[in-house]
């Protein structure tokens, strides 16, 4: 039996690999995979990308069945931010809930918004048409919540107490002083929705 990891963790940059570690949630933008169990050339097949729970309802799934979507796995759910997903509607109805009424009080919006509404925000937020590729922005890493991801100097990292914690496959690295800029990963929306007081699971 092939017990190569398959291509399906996803890191706070969005990109796509094969990593052993395990997730501690999954994800889904549809179907990637082609025959053999490895992916095409597309890296969504929708704009709702979504982070789902690990178990439901006892069933157990393949992650890469023949024509149906293809499960990602994340480190945790403010890596699944900084990638550009936001919790799913069926599987966290709570966390989905907390997410949207924080996004509409962070926006100043008179109701929360609909999934497709934060999914068609979130697509504009997290991939350069031109490229697909992974949209960044220049930031001062003080005025950013707890929960944001950045990349400084090579670095991936997570904003916690106004300190970095590198990212890795299996966890944090010990803090370390905050840069004065980086690179912000995590989406300006779901940036937002932190700062209104959304805590990702993990973090809680």
């Amino acid at each position: 039996m092939d017990r190569r990891p398959l291509p399906n963790r996803v890191r706070p940059t969005g990109e796509i690999v094969a990593d052993p570690a395990r997730g501690t949630l999954m994800g889904n933008r549809g179907c990637l995979h082609g025959t053999g169990r490895t992916l095409g050339t597309a890296r969504w097949r929708s704009k709702a990308w979504i982070c789902c729970t690990l178990t439901w309802k006892d069933v157990r799934r393949d992650p890469m069945p023949p024509g149906r979507w293809t499960a990602l796995f994340f480190l945790d759910e403010a890596t699944a931010l900084a990638a550009g997903h936001r919790p799913c509607a069926y599987c966290r109805r709570a966390a989905f809930n907390a997410y949207a009424e924080a996004w509409r009080a962070a926006a100043g919006l008179p109701r929360r918004p609909r999934a497709r509404e934060m999914d068609t925000r979130l697509h504009a937020e997290r991939v350069d048409p031109r490229t697909r590729r992974q949209l960044t922005r220049p930031t001062r890493c003080a005025d950013l919540p707890d929960g944001a991801m950045v990349r400084h100097a090579g670095t991936v990292g997570l904003i916690a107490g106004q300190r970095l914690r590198p990212w890795t496959s299996t966890g944090y690295g010990p803090p370390q002083p905050l840069p004065d800029r980086a690179d912000l990963l995590t989406p300006p929306s779901s940036v937002g929705a932190l700062r209104a007081g959304y805590l990702p699971a993990g973090l809680r």
